[in-house]
């Protein structure tokens, strides 16, 4: 039987010329640099990384692009095709503006990367995104991607361990940022997100963003801060099913998930529940209430999948791979509790259908999306079938997108 990629290449699009041309609008001439940023799309790990666990996402094709150029006085402006206001502030102010709060994120990685030791100027810079914000695609952790992508573009550097290193290019040109390069972006970007206090989106979301690859998917070590690659490669395509629901009051019900989880990790005499495994959580059920052994549950059962699937991918096995979405939603219905009754509706729908391997729901629950991976010569049969079964019981429609896993960020 013939191998394809996990999703096939649909026609090319651009997602940068609407911000080029908000760019042009606004500052009245042409970007000198474009970086795009992808979504990342979780596939197992619901809520690993807040217990610094582990996590299997993809970046898919769905982007956010940043344009920039620079200036000479010391300041940095900055537009967004999502909000009204400019924003301007001096090298030397990173405070927060309420009236702008989506800058948080901007001012934030700036201010990790200056205490890094990059050495920055003033730019001006335009944003606009394909990325639902609030909805579990990363779409903060894009913007965290792109923005330090952007000053490495503007003024280049090399990030090293203990700090960073101005680059002297001359005529050369700026080379790609090498897989190590990403990683340390990354981290800088993933203490920019730990940094913001009403920071809703995954910090591991700047890592997946910077690090994918093109059908692979990404397994992150929040303990550890180590990224790696598995091929994701088959007969299968990834299909997003999308409610448009989302609980509003997601935010607060995912704080609730990391007090509870929090809590029985000091019960245990642990920093975090990675440390613990199943049997340490059975014979000290009794030091814990019944919401914190609950939440704990799914916390370390999700890890113990995460590592069953990354061999489950090496091996090429993805109709157990897919068998680990099933298990990692049913455990997120059932000790977490942040399934509400679409979303299991969904995945019921899905794992009754023949073509589909697996079915979880998405970003952080409470509504919103299921990832399904369907078979590929069966995806549009099952989209169908599940817009219609879903309006027909529910009464609302149901939009469904099949997915193309794509590289990291990059400047085009």
């Amino acid at each position: 039987m013939a191998s394809h990629p996990i999703s096939r290449r649909s026609p090319p699009r651009d997602p940068g010329a609407a911000t080029r041309t908000l760019f042009k609008q606004t500052f009245g001439h042409a970007p000198t640099h474009l970086v795009k940023a992808p979504a990342r799309l979780e596939l197992l790990g619901h809520h690993a990384e807040w217990n610094d666990g582990l996590s299997l996402a993809v970046a898919i094709d769905r982007h956010l692009c940043l344009a920039s150029a620079p200036r000479t006085d010391g300041r940095i402006e900055l537009v967004s095709s999502a909000y009204p206001q400019r924003e301007v502030f001096w090298l030397s102010e990173f405070t927060a503006n309420p009236d702008a709060p989506w800058t948080a994120r901007v001012k934030t990685v700036l201010l990790r990367m200056r205490e890094r030791g990059v050495h920055f100027g003033g730019f001006n810079a335009a944003v606009h995104s394909e990325i639902s914000p609030g909805a579990g695609f990363g779409s903060s952790g894009a913007l965290l991607a792109a923005v330090g992508l952007t000053v490495r573009q503007l003024y280049p550097h090399k990030l090293t361990e203990t700090g960073a290193v101005v680059r002297r290019l001359g005529r050369a040109k700026l080379p790609k940022p090498t897989g190590l390069d990403r990683l340390r972006m990354a981290k800088v970007c993933r203490q920019a997100g730990e940094g913001i206090a009403s920071e809703a989106g995954g910090t591991l979301d700047a890592t997946v963003s910077l690090c994918g690859e093109e059908f692979s998917a990404v397994l992150a070590d929040a303990q550890h801060g180590t990224v790696e690659t598995l091929p994701l490669i088959g007969e299968i395509a990834v299909v997003v099913c999308d409610t448009g629901r989302l609980n509003p009051v997601v935010e607060a019900r995912s704080a609730a998930l990391r007090y509870h989880c929090a809590g029985a990790a000091r019960a245990l005499g642990v920093k975090y529940l990675r440390a613990v495994d199943p049997p340490q959580l059975k014979a000290a059920r009794d030091r814990l209430t019944a919401r914190q052994h609950a939440c704990a549950y799914h916390v370390v059962g999700e890890n113990q999948r995460v590592v069953a699937a990354e061999r489950a991918l090496r091996g090429g096995d993805l109709e157990q791979f897919g068998q680990f979405l099933f298990q990692s939603h049913d455990s997120a219905r059932e000790f977490f509790g942040s399934s509400p009754p679409e979303m299991d509706l969904l995945v019921d729908m899905a794992r009754r259908h023949p073509s589909c391997l697996g079915a979880r729901l998405g970003g952080h629950g409470f509504g919103g999306y299921t990832v399904n991976l369907v078979l590929w010569s069966e995806a549009d049969e099952f989209r169908a079938r599940l817009e219609t079964g879903y309006e027909k019981s529910t009464g609302r429609p149901l939009r469904t997108t099949r997915c193309r896993v794509v590289d990291g960020a990059s400047a085009a």
